[in-house]
């Protein structure tokens, strides 16, 4: 079945990931069976062995989903052959501002996860996965589940899987909803119980991973690639996508567009603008300002680089990174200091506070932004945000303090003038179009002359 976005762009013939949008009802075992599901599953329990699966993996060139882009197949290779138990942890966390891919194929498409969850603990020899989902993905959760409980009903999982001597588990985990959780170390912490915060590495997960054990983590849309990846060939997948970043990857679009929602496209195809217009365009035809390639974690793109592929290496030539693709567009509507300050205050909130450098730079920004917005800042100021952000760089313990920066360097590169010209209208704390929210959030004093502290 085809797909047209509007009426310019064909993108794929049948969809890979998203194929809820092509079969009505796929959720359903029945319906997921008849169009070919669990048909990779039976091939490699019958013909193949674990690592015939793996190479299959790793020549597709499939690369994770989560926002590192490493080759799923090759993380599958460094499990240790000769210790047990071994574990399979599926990355559901997706907490990522503007990302909603993995919520889609979790409720849209349950069982091709399953199925690429037990061909990844196939080829690892793991006995038992975890799937951790953020505590908001209750209903898909339940989805999820309810999948779960047809699977193994009808002998997909369990003891003795289809007469191959193979058992496997699968199992579902709620965190709390925190942003550090959805880095593989702070998630396995939670998952064993403890608090989520990140663990110093070396050793990886692939040697000491969950309860000190070997583990796979990948993330959703890492695994729902493996089924078709296993039935069809490592050659079949490379059709899509570019020599580096083969196959498909869904694309996620918000902010200021017509058509906000998912679109599974072949890496490399397209551009950021062609991206644009597939979603509908901006709204009222505003010019875009710039683009956040994976949501608060990137660098922002300015309108000149919209021609840029939809690719990992491209996007990173550009000076981003592509990460889980959640494209948040800004027109020009959007005032640039205001949406840095939006990032860095979501930072800051979810900031584990392990590291010094993350604790308090993200804080000091923090407090920085709220100057300027409330009409007290100075050229100073502005530099002073770049001195936190360069201070923090490099030294914080995991990405997450990484990515605190890059709303901060990336618009002051791209929009410094921005910032100038935002000081030089806001002078004296008079108050401005931020004011309401500056109350709300208790950085300044409402009309009672209280102010909240965060």
């Amino acid at each position: 079945m085809s797909r047209f976005y509007g009426t310019k762009y064909k993108t794929m013939d049948r969809h890979v990931l998203l194929r809820d949008v092509d079969v009505p009802d796929i959720r359903e075992y029945d319906v997921y069976v008849a169009n070919g599901g669990y048909a990779a599953w039976k091939k490699a329990l019958t013909t193949m062995t674990p690592d015939e699966v793996i190479n299959v993996v790793k020549d597709s060139g499939l690369r994770g989903r989560g926002g590192a882009g490493f080759p799923a197949g090759m993380k599958w290779s460094f499990i240790p052959k000769d210790i047990f138990p071994k574990y399979v942890v599926v990355n559901g966390d997706e907490s990522e501002a503007g990302t909603f891919k993995d919520h889609q194929i979790i409720d849209g498409n349950p069982h091709q996860l399953i199925e690429g969850v037990a061909l990844c603990a196939y080829a690892v020899q793991a006995n038992t996965s975890y799937i951790y989902l953020r505590g908001e993905f209750y209903e898909p959760a339940q989805t999820l589940q309810r999948a779960i409980d047809e699977a193994y009903a009808h002998g997909m999982l369990g003891k003795n899987v289809l007469g191959s001597g193979f058992d496997l588990d699968v199992h579902i985990h709620l965190g709390a909803g925190a942003y550090i959780c959805g880095e593989e170390t702070a998630l396995l912490s939670s998952l064993e119980g403890q608090l989520g915060q990140p663990r110093l590495r070396p050793p990886f997960p692939a040697v000491q991973g969950l309860y000190a054990k070997p583990t796979v983590i990948n993330n959703v849309e890492t695994l729902a690639n493996v089924p078709p990846i296993v039935m069809h060939g490592a050659q079949w997948y490379r059709q899509y996508g570019t020599e580096k970043s083969p196959g498909t990857k869904v694309f996620c679009v918000s902010g200021r567009v017509n058509k906000p929602g998912n679109y599974e496209l072949p890496l490399g195809k397209y551009t950021i603008r062609e991206l644009i217009e597939m979603a509908g365009g901006t709204i009222d035809g505003r010019p875009v300002k710039g683009v956040l390639p994976a949501g608060s974690s990137a660098p922002i793109l300015p309108a000149p680089l919209l021609d840029t592929k939809l690719d990992y290496e491209s996007i990173q030539a550009a000076g981003s990174i592509l990460g889980s693709a959640s494209f948040v567009i800004l027109d020009d509507t959007v005032d640039i200091v205001w949406a840095a300050r939006k990032m860095v205050r979501f930072f800051k909130h979810e900031s584990c506070g392990k590291c010094t450098p993350c604790r308090e730079g993200t804080y000091w920004a923090l407090k920085l932004y709220d100057k300027i917005l409330s009409g007290h800042g100075t050229l100073a100021d502005v530099d002073m945000i770049g001195e936190v952000a360069g201070q923090m760089a490099g030294k914080c313990f995991c990405l997450l303090g990484e990515f605190a920066t890059s709303p901060m360097q990336s618009t002051l590169k791209h929009f410094r003038a921005e910032y100038e010209a935002f000081i030089a209208n806001h002078q004296g704390g008079t108050m401005n179009g931020y004011a309401d929210e500056l109350i709300r959030e208790g950085v300044i004093a409402g009309p009672e002359g209280v102010i909240a502290h965060h």
